[in-house]
């Protein structure tokens, strides 16, 4: 943890030493996310192991939302630096809950990812179509989810967020300027994230300690704002 901290303060200091932006840009988006299966290994509360195959659910469209978005410093040279934060989610299937003797676990609050970007744009690339500018961009930073997490028939349960582990990001997308400010755009995105989450324990047991690393997908549509 203390790693991806240093890694993120890094690249957040070089986006700050940079030369004076020629331009700021605020998005804001919404889309459609995913999320693939993967292995949530460790221990419950009390010392008892677990390792299953989980079939996570992203559930975008159920309340709260999948959303993010981000502030880009783009410099003259179409490079730009800035922060980027998402509200995506996960949910373990009611069969893997039932196999990990959990009657639940999701980080469904937000599976919250925070990073540093560097982003590249290309305005101009079509000529007959001036108004779309081609970007890519990739980050670094920190996964802080939501968790709810419950032992079947314990007390206790696991509710509030955690700083997780390493999270990167990756994305390429279109942006079709309306007017001199305003633009609509359409991404897809890819995060990943290697999480370390505690699970709260009952009076006399030792906490539980569970590990995933969450692959999410999305294609998002937003609203961009430059000045």
């Amino acid at each position: 943890m203390k790693n991806s901290l240093t890694s993120l303060g890094l690249v957040a200091a070089a986006a700050l030493a940079t030369p004076a932006a020629a331009e700021m840009e605020l998005s804001l988006y919404v889309g459609i996310q995913s999320v693939d299966n993967s292995t949530l290994s460790g221990t419950l509360p009390g010392g008892a192991p677990i390792s299953q195959s989980v079939d996570w659910a992203g559930k975008p469209l159920d309340n709260p939302f999948y959303y993010g978005g981000r502030a880009i410093w783009w410099m003259d040279n179409n490079i730009g630096f800035g922060l980027e934060g998402t509200h995506a989610k996960a949910y373990a299937s009611s069969g893997d809950l039932a196999a990990l003797g959990l009657s639940r676990f999701e980080l469904s609050d937000g599976h919250n990812i925070i990073t540093a970007n560097v982003m590249k744009r290309w305005p101009g690339a079509f000529a007959k179509t001036p108004r779309f500018t081609p970007y890519v961009g990739g980050g670094v930073g920190v996964a802080i989810p939501h968790v709810d997490a419950q032992v079947i028939g314990s007390p206790v349960r696991t509710f509030g967020y955690e700083t997780t582990g390493l999270a990167l990001r990756g994305l390429a997308g279109l942006k079709y300027e309306l007017n001199e400010n305003w633009a609509l755009f359409s991404e897809y995105q890819v995060t990943w994230s290697d999480n370390d989450i505690t699970i709260d324990p009952a009076p006399g047991q030792l906490a539980g300690k569970a590990s995933v690393e969450l692959v999410t997908h999305a294609v998002n549509f937003g609203i961009s704002y430059n000045f």
